[in-house]
């Protein structure tokens, strides 16, 4: 009996670890002021791999719209019953088990966690240094970016992509989002920087 108390005591602590979804998504202004740990893992990420801000963010509200524990809805066997989910993508980021598996050997992150947003958005920076370095896409590139995040850096040279007329107008809405979030955050960085700094040391 009091080891069922403990779990169920336990149980509300981890989940509170995990963020809840942003209030508004679209700003990321407003996202950073809420949550100004993210500013700082997107800071990092930039530092780290060179893919910037803005570009992350929209990555991420594209994959996951900020939550956490996201996956793929599950198929449904006969149009009703629940059944496997077409892949094993989870997470801020939406990465899949092997890919997700190679990111924490080749940073050394053991226990990186795909629910966790400063690792979600750390595998981001790695996965697009790849995109870089294989493809030669720019950082500021959020369109091909994100075609060669979903297809896999072979797919996208190859051109996988082509004639992909729905994945098309998602890479567009990535590259839109990651515009708009470009110009927000020219307008609260300062502040931003500000904040943190105030914060820590007073």
């Amino acid at each position: 009996m009091q080891r069922s108390l403990l779990v169920l005591s336990v149980l509300p602590l981890l989940g509170a670890c995990v963020s809840s979804q942003p209030s508004n998504p679209t700003n990321i202004c407003h996202m950073f002021e809420d949550r100004h740990s993210w500013y700082r893992a997107a800071e990092r990420t930039e530092e780290r791999w060179g893919t910037p801000v803005p570009v992350t963010m929209a990555f991420i509200y594209q994959e996951s719209s900020f939550q956490a524990r996201a996956r793929p809805e599950r198929r449904r066997l006969l149009g009703f019953i629940p059944w496997r989910r077409p892949s094993s993508a989870r997470g801020y980021a939406q990465a899949l088990d092997m890919t997700w598996d190679e990111y924490r050997e080749q940073t050394g992150s053991r226990f990186a966690r795909r629910s966790n947003f400063s690792d979600a958005v750390d595998f981001i920076g790695w996965y697009n240094r790849h995109s870089f370095n294989r493809n030669n896409i720019a950082p500021h590139d959020a369109r091909n970016l994100y075609l060669a995040y979903h297809e896999g850096h072979g797919g996208f040279s190859r051109g996988s992509y082509r004639g992909k007329d729905w994945l098309l107008n998602v890479a567009n809405r990535v590259q839109n989002n990651a515009e708009r979030y470009e110009l927000q955050y020219r307008s609260c960085r300062d502040d931003l920087d500000r904040n943190w700094f105030m914060r820590t040391f007073f």
